[in-house]
């Protein structure tokens, strides 16, 4: 109970002190009709790229998001909600209801061992048998639309308009510039759009997070707007490239130039005092190989100060473009039958392409990308913020982005609209899986244990419960290995190279968020639970085995050059050709030599 009082204070006190103007201030309330009472609600799913937990201003971020925070204190947030540590399976979920494995979308292309490569459920698309929460709710009378990154397949029946979406223009790949319709690694040829299943190119004057709702507001005012409607927008924000406008991004100029270290631990003492973690939960230490603030020059530390001011920067220019969807809801009077769900697809990006290899700075140079500290997120910016901030931004979580520890599962989210009581954050444990059943339920519909993992909450939201899951209920995550099981208060969890070392560890997460201390030699018996119950899981959700010594930065590498290969074959036979005429030029004139050689 102490807890749920600190949680309702301090969510009362966040609402105050990040409450802030409007996407327009100063402009008058548009007039709003209330909608029929007995019209089902419109659905609005925001989902933001590689967002941290405490990103967001609500949540105790440096970054302004009036619009976001707004939403947080007309319904509900939430403090332990889980996603899956890698973006296509988290789509895959949270459009499903399903665990990742049983969608077919286990993982990314660009990590798949080839081992895995056509096994059910790593096919990298939704397999046959499964239905998205769109199809579901077409088939209700919704119309259904989609902005943004699918990364879910662009192969005959693999887009959108093939799973139940009326209208889609969409990113499939793991991201892309912001500013033009072009790559943001050797992986990918181009960035491959497309609109109600077919390519489609960019207009000239695009930026993401606008156009993105731009055209959702289109599709929103086509086909038969009597009917209640289904817009799921996938933000490219805050992947990396990090691009946004300068007038976002200036205002951050000074925000992170006492570096990672720095950050992390204020944002951790935020945590304590907003209720996130209890008081005097420790911190983890960075992960092995991560560098210190000081051991950087001058120089490098004014780019990475930068680059974290542009990752604030396209987070508010997101919510911005969000303020204005929002205002256009309320000026078209669908605003108070329009339920919102905002969150994240995992925690923060640590990729650092320049540490990898000298080919990938050739590639940008030739690419027109500059990793300078002189542009501020505008055309021609490739701005990342390293496995360092990332760790940072992850605070008071441990890790990041694709790895189960805290930092890479433990995400925002956010609901409001009819049906959601206003109330204190809510610190039951919510799940990705847990949307689609959600909505479903929302719609009129009832969700069949069967067609879904995740848990309806509805209860929770009308003020019915607390929880969804019993301390008894066990939740399991696995992409590429790594792999988590919460039940209650504890959590087991595995992390593999290049930043985990493969070995199980248990950790009251209640107590100790920041797994610091490992349980399973003190707690033996419980360990062995833990495990009992996620081999369970895994065989339940037909999860593979990662082969002996998987790293995904190797995997990575290996499929880059796999996919160029295929992509550039016919470079790489002239090549071939050209030495092979070589070497028998050479053979040819050798034997010249030796035959007119005297005896």
């Amino acid at each position: 109970m102490a807890r749920k009082r600190v949680l309702a204070a301090i969510g009362l006190a966040l609402s105050l002190a990040a409450a802030g103007p409007s996407a327009q201030p100063g402009a008058s309330p548009p007039p709003v009709r209330p909608a029929p009472p007995d019209r089902p609600p419109n659905f609005v799913v925001l989902l933001a790229d590689d967002l941290a937990l405490m990103d967001l201003g609500i949540y105790g971020g440096e970054a302004r998001t009036p619009n976001i925070d707004a939403l947080a204190r007309r319904g509900r947030m939430f403090t332990r909600y889980y996603t899956s540590p890698l973006c296509s399976p988290s789509r895959a979920m949270l459009l499903t209801g399903l665990d990742n494995h049983r969608t077919g979308v286990s993982t990314i292309p660009e990590v798949i061992p080839e081992e895995h490569i056509g096994k059910k459920g790593y096919s990298l698309r939704f397999e046959p048998g499964v239905t998205t929460i769109a199809s579901r709710l077409k088939q209700r009378g919704y119309r259904t639309f989609m902005t943004g990154k699918w990364h879910l397949g662009h192969e005959a029946g693999d887009l959108p308009n093939s799973h139940g979406f009326d209208r889609s223009f969409v990113l499939d790949a793991s991201g892309a510039d912001n500013w033009e319709q072009k790559s943001y690694m050797p992986y990918y040829a181009d960035a491959p759009w497309f609109e109600d299943g077919k390519p489609a190119r960019l207009p000239k004057d695009f930026y993401s997070s606008r156009f993105l709702i731009d055209r959702m507001v289109d599709y929103l005012g086509s086909g038969d707007t009597g009917k209640p409607f289904f817009a799921y927008i996938g933000f490219q924000a805050i992947h990396i490239p990090v691009q946004a406008p300068p007038e976002f991004t200036r205002k951050y100029k000074d925000t992170y130039r006492e570096g990672w270290a720095a950050m992390r631990k204020a944002r951790w003492e935020r945590a304590q005092a907003s209720g996130l973690i209890p008081r005097g939960a420790p911190l983890a230490d960075p992960p092995q190989g991560l560098r210190r603030w000081e051991s950087l020059s001058p120089e490098e530390q004014a780019l990475f100060a930068r680059n974290m001011a542009i990752n604030a920067g396209m987070i508010e220019a997101m919510d911005h473009h969000i303020g204005r969807l929002v205002e256009h809801l309320k000026r078209t009077g669908q605003y108070d039958n329009t339920v919102f769900v905002f969150t994240s697809d995992n925690g923060p990006e640590p990729s650092n392409p320049l540490a990898t290899s000298r080919t990938m700075q050739w590639w940008l140079d030739n690419n027109g990308y500059s990793v300078s500290a002189d542009n501020w997120g505008g055309k021609g910016t490739y701005a990342f913020i390293g496995p360092e901030f990332a760790n940072a931004a992850a605070s008071p979580g441990a890790m990041f982005k694709f790895y189960s520890a805290e930092g890479g599962l433990h995400v925002p989210m956010i609901m409001a609209g009819p049906g959601i009581a206003p109330a204190a954050p809510s610190a039951a444990m919510t799940t990705v899986s847990d949307i689609a059943p959600t909505l479903l339920a929302m719609a009129g519909g009832t969700p069949d244990a069967n067609a879904f993992d995740g848990r309806s909450l509805v209860p929770l939201l009308a003020g019915q419960a607390d929880a969804v899951r019993t301390p008894e209920t066990a939740t399991g995550f696995e992409v590429s290995g790594n792999a988590a099981l919460f039940k209650g208060s504890y959590k087991l969890v595995r992390n593999l190279k290049p930043y985990g070392d493969g070995i199980w560890r248990l950790y009251d997460i209640a107590s100790d968020p920041g797994e610091t201390r490992d349980l399973s030699q003190s707690d033996p018996a419980k360990f062995k639970e833990m495990m009992a119950e996620y081999r369970a899981y895994a065989k339940r959700n037909g999860v593979l085995e990662m082969p002996e010594g998987y790293d995904s930065t190797v995997q990575i590498g290996k499929n880059t050059v796999r996919k160029m290969a295929s992509r550039y074959w016919y470079v790489l036979l002239g090549a071939g050709v050209i030495v092979i005429a070589m070497l028998y030029g050479a053979y040819r004139l050798l034997r010249r030599k030796g035959r007119a050689r005297p005896a």
